[in-house]
């Protein structure tokens, strides 16, 4: 069983940065794949980024890719989303998700789900 929570969102200008943080429980979480997702009000849950659970792995969705940069540190059972050059676009809840699957990840599926933390990039 692993529990996830998520921090750092905010409000902030088109151009700017923020930082999130998943934080997770359970003393097996360096064996999940890592990553984010995002909902926008209206639309669909969209996969945003994932890490492999060495960290050795990345793949980011092309919206996000050379702006946003995903890491984690096994010591502190945490991973990152670093967001760069932040649009308006870029306004949603954001989820942190682990799962075994890092091949497939990006099918929405992922095993333990947080509760998300809200990103609003005004312009």
């Amino acid at each position: 069983q692993v529990q996830l929570l998520e921090s750092g969102g905010g409000l902030v200008q088109a151009g700017g940065s923020l930082r999130l943080s998943c934080s997770a429980s359970g003393r097996t979480f360096s064996r999940y794949a890592v990553g984010w997702f995002r909902q926008a009000p209206g639309k669909e849950r969209e996969f945003v980024a994932v890490i492999s659970y060495r960290g050795s792995s990345t793949r980011y969705a092309d919206s996000v890719k050379g702006r946003f940069s995903i890491s984690r540190d096994n010591a502190k059972n945490t991973v990152y989303l670093q967001m760069n050059s932040l649009k308006p676009e870029d306004t949603a809840i954001y989820y942190c998700a682990a799962d075994f699957r890092y091949d497939s990840y990006e099918s929405g599926t992922a095993a333990y789900w947080g509760q998300g933390t809200q990103v609003t990039v005004s312009s």
